[in-house]
């Protein structure tokens, strides 16, 4: 046992199941003799039900959280760059992209026995915009153990519905210094803007790149909402053929409880009969012993009569 081995394994677990199982740990660590295992365990914080939701949409979904990361990565380099073209870009996919993974860990945390209201919705969305807004804050996101949601970083562009029309406006352009009127700086400025095309083919193929595993996310949260919904018809039949066999059980149970009655009632008339059949057995017995005696005296009076004639 390692504290990897037992983070992992608590995080993984439903929010109510946390406490006592990293307290069987620790006393696990004591026992073992690593006190300073037994305190770090000690020290791991259950994971409030919205930090529970995203890391569950971490592990249950890694495709979709490498996307999202992959955009915050994108939108930052556009903010770096001041590239409102792009950032107008990736802000549609960033919208795009948080909608479904928001939806989605809705119905992850549904199917897992726990459903959420707005307010976890919205601390979900706030973790999800921080990550992209903060290398550091997707990496924690990441490891898919969170014990507190994470806050957005305030005042970044990619997140700001308008930053992307303020950084579009082109810069005023420069006049012309003597540089420029000579050759040398002639082929200075082609090697520029080479450059610049090749930086705008880049970011060309970074936001389809992105847009498409928006797209692909969006269609993979589609296909998991009908999913989830032939399960749930399914689970209501399957839920509905029980209660009928549940109903057919009792009246069986009754049926028997009923039959059983009958029998211990027919066994004790049985019973009855049996001792009336010996009753009767006995003096049908008596009464043939007495006519065999009353026959045998009839004839002995009858052969000393004749006798006597």
């Amino acid at each position: 046992m390692d504290l990897e081995s037992v983070s992992d394994e608590l995080f993984r677990l439903r929010p109510e199941e946390f406490t006592a199982v990293r307290d069987r740990r620790a006393a696990e660590a004591v026992r073992a003799g690593d006190r300073e295992l037994a305190r770090r365990v000690k020290a791991l914080r259950r994971p409030t039900l919205a930090a529970w939701v995203s890391n569950l949409l971490v592990r249950e979904r890694p495709d979709e959280a490498d996307a999202l990361i992959g955009l915050g990565e994108g939108l930052r380099d556009a903010h770096r760059n001041l590239d409102g073209g792009r950032l107008r870009e990736l802000g549609r996919a960033q919208r795009t992209l948080v909608a479904a993974l928001s939806r989605r860990a809705g119905l992850l945390a549904d199917e897992a026995g726990h459903p959420v209201g707005e307010d976890v919705r919205r601390e979900v969305e706030e973790t999800l915009h921080a990550v992209l807004a903060d290398p550091a804050a997707a990496r924690e996101w990441a490891t898919g153990r969170l014990s507190r949601p994470l806050s957005a970083v305030t005042g970044f562009p990619g997140l700001a519905p308008d930053a992307a029309d303020r950084l579009a406006a082109p810069p005023a352009p420069s006049a012309p210094g003597p540089a420029r009127e000579r050759g040398g700086g002639a082929r200075v400025t082609d090697l520029a803007e080479a450059r610049e095309r090749r930086r705008r083919e880049q970011r060309r193929h970074d936001i389809d790149r992105v847009r498409r595993e928006a797209e692909r996310a969006a269609h993979e949260m589609r296909a998991r909402e009908e999913e989830l919904g032939r399960a749930r018809a399914e689970a209501e039949r399957a839920e509905e053929a029980e209660a009928a066999a549940r109903r057919r059980l009792e009246e069986l149970a009754a049926e028997v409880d009923a039959a059983e009655h009958r029998r211990r009632a027919a066994t004790e008339a049985v019973r009855e009969a049996r001792g009336r059949q010996r009753e009767a057995d006995r003096a049908w017995r008596t009464a043939r012993r007495a006519a065999e005696t009353a026959e045998a005296e009839a004839r002995a009076a009858e052969e000393a009569d004749d006798d006597g004639g």
